[in-house]
């Protein structure tokens, strides 16, 4: 988007970081009314560099205590469309990134326990056209120290 400059780029990290951060705060932090402010930000979801609002979740308090990514590998004949279809079909599945190489895909889910994380996989091997995973578990992310603040 043609237009962005520093301040632009400062409110979008704000609200990266923090979606309910107010108008008056950002306008403090990067010395403009909160009017000025407001309007950059309904230019920005206008022009879609902001696309949404979102809860951050600990999904460990929702007894999600495995978090993993899943290399997929495909048949050669399967569509995108197909391979994304698995975040709308399965809820533990967060996100699907199609990615160039080899795996075609990389799939991030939460489970409530190893048994669980099993029985993803499992649905991702019968979704069709999966001939193959491997499996990580994280031990941990350094992206929720920095989203906590």
């Amino acid at each position: 988007m043609a237009g962005v400059d520093d301040i632009d780029l400062r409110l979008v990290e704000f609200l990266r970081l923090d979606g309910r951060r107010s108008y008056a705060d950002m306008a403090a932090e990067v010395g403009l009314s909160l009017p000025a402010v407001k309007r950059r930000v309904d230019r920005l979801q206008a022009a879609g560099v902001i696309t949404g609002f979102t809860a951050q979740i600990d999904y460990t308090k929702l007894g999600w205590n495995i978090e993993a990514f899943t290399e997929l590998r495909y048949t050669g004949r399967t569509r995108p469309p197909d391979i994304e279809r698995l975040a709308r079909d399965l809820p533990e599945v967060r996100a699907v990134y199609l990615i160039a190489g080899d795996p075609d895909a990389l799939c991030h889910i939460r489970a409530r326990d190893v048994t669980h994380l099993r029985q993803v996989i499992d649905a991702i091997h019968v979704s069709g056209g999966v001939v193959g995973t491997k499996t990580f578990i994280t031990l941990g992310s350094s992206t929720e120290a920095v989203e906590a603040g």
